[in-house]
């Protein structure tokens, strides 16, 4: 069983804190009969709705087809956090890429962010965009590396938005005992992501794409036009962008050898009170120098969103807020005992870079995914790249292209195993302190 069915029903949406909080409004038609269009775009997360966006600003006609409903998989689900970069440090990119491509690609992390913050500004006021990442470390060798890294995009990149924080400093901010340091990225942000989601569906609507709800596509024949098939359902287009991430089935091999499913998990507090400054000082997302990283954020009511627990096996555990209750309780004692309102799991993509995967599948196929976690920057900026691509101007997409997104090791039956195994090996490392 795919990840798409294996730990949700069809169409209906976890049990999550976001979804408590939304109205969906009915179901969109599912896809019947033949249709035709200039783009078919399968999967409506944050990828395939700016590709869908995107073009039909430009009068393209565009079919976006999902298995469940628009913004269902991790676009709905995460953690919120619209980060800087990628999930490898910019000196890192720099070593292997040379200075003015990952000069390059800062630039296009910096787009992705700027996309999600001006969309909310205009288009979605209620999913509150609002400034502030942290990055904490759990040890002083941790903390000079965090501060070499703001020194890094300071000199080279003249980026000022980052600052530097002591132990003391630092616990001050987040009132965990555990911290040594760490930085906060006043230009990275958090969200309400569901809420993107849901209206980046009505701004592509709204520009002339068609989405189709509950159309798991279960075939794609190359040609031109290729055709696209669904259960009840089929789509002639001149050109296909896939954008499914850790949701797409096994229909291309290509990507799949690059792209592999891995689960987060999420819980939400009851409503802290006055608790709330007890935990955070100030209204930021965190994330963590662990291995197995942990991440939390406050909500507009007061909740402690906490996050973290990754396995690569597609099914989720049957007691997600145990499990994360332990790693939060530790982190802060100070909410032993809090109640937890809420608590559910999505599937992300991951490649063995921790880099976006950007691919041409044939001659009018494009694919992006395994953004790694910074996702809501990244997808949004992947799918108007892929867009361009789609519309003649594929330079853009070319250049992302070259981010290093090798095979995983053992082909499609040992890759999951041997990464449940590294994820094992991590977590025993970050429990042990090295």
């Amino acid at each position: 069983m795919t990840a798409l069915y294996r730990n949700d029903r069809p169409a209906t949406y976890p049990a999550s804190f976001y979804a408590a909080g939304v109205d969906f409004g009915p179901e969109r038609a599912g896809l019947r009969g033949d249709q035709h269009a200039d783009v078919c775009v399968i999967g409506a997360g944050y990828t395939g709705l700016w590709a869908a966006k995107t073009l039909a600003e430009k009068g393209l006609r565009v079919i976006v087809l999902d298995a469940h409903r628009v913004g269902f998989g991790a676009s709905g689900r995460n953690g919120g956090q619209v980060c800087s970069g990628f999930n490898k440090s910019p000196r890192w990119i720099a070593l292997r890429l040379g200075r003015d491509p990952a000069r390059a690609m800062w630039d296009f992390a910096e787009e992705g962010k700027a996309m999600v913050r001006d969309f909310c500004a205009a288009h979605a006021p209620d999913a509150t965009f609002k400034s502030g990442v942290a990055a904490g470390a759990y040890s002083a060798p941790e903390v000079r590396a965090l501060h070499d890294e703001a020194n890094f995009l300071r000199l080279e990149y003249g980026y000022e938005g980052i600052e530097k924080h002591t132990r003391d400093s630092f616990q001050s901010i987040v009132k965990s005992p555990l911290y040594q340091g760490g930085l906060v990225d006043t230009g990275a942000g958090h969200v309400h992501p569901l809420r993107y989601a849901l209206a980046l569906a009505d701004a592509a609507e709204a520009a002339g794409a068609m989405i189709h709800e509950r159309s798991e596509v279960h075939d794609v024949q190359a040609g031109q036009p290729a055709l696209v098939r669904t259960g009840q359902g089929r789509v002639r287009a001149d050109h296909v962008i896939i954008a499914g991430n850790g949701y797409l089935p096994h229909l291309f091999g290509k990507y799949a050898a690059r792209v592999l499913p891995i689960n987060s998990f999420m819980i939400a507090t009851a409503p802290l009170g006055t608790r709330a400054a007890d935990v955070l000082a100030r209204d930021i997302a965190v994330s963590d120098s662990k291995h197995v990283v942990n991440y939390f954020r406050l909500s507009d009511d007061g909740r402690l969103l906490f996050g973290g627990r990754a396995n690569a096996g597609l099914g989720f555990p049957r007691d997600i807020a145990g499990l994360l209750r332990g790693r939060m309780e530790h982190m802060f004692p100070q909410l032993r005992g809090m109640a937890i309102d809420h608590a559910w799991g999505g599937t992300l993509g991951i490649t063995a870079t921790r880099l976006p995967c950007l691919l041409h599948l044939g001659p009018n196929m494009v694919a992006a995914g395994g953004f790694s976690g910074h996702g809501v920057a990244l997808s949004g900026l992947a799918g108007r790249v892929m867009a361009e691509a789609v519309a003649g101007q594929a330079g853009r997409f070319d250049t992302l292209s070259t981010l290093p997104t090798p095979r995983f090791p053992g082909g499609p039956m040992l890759r999951a195993p041997m990464l449940g195994a590294a994820l094992t090996w991590f977590g025993l490392r970050d429990r042990l302190g090295f």
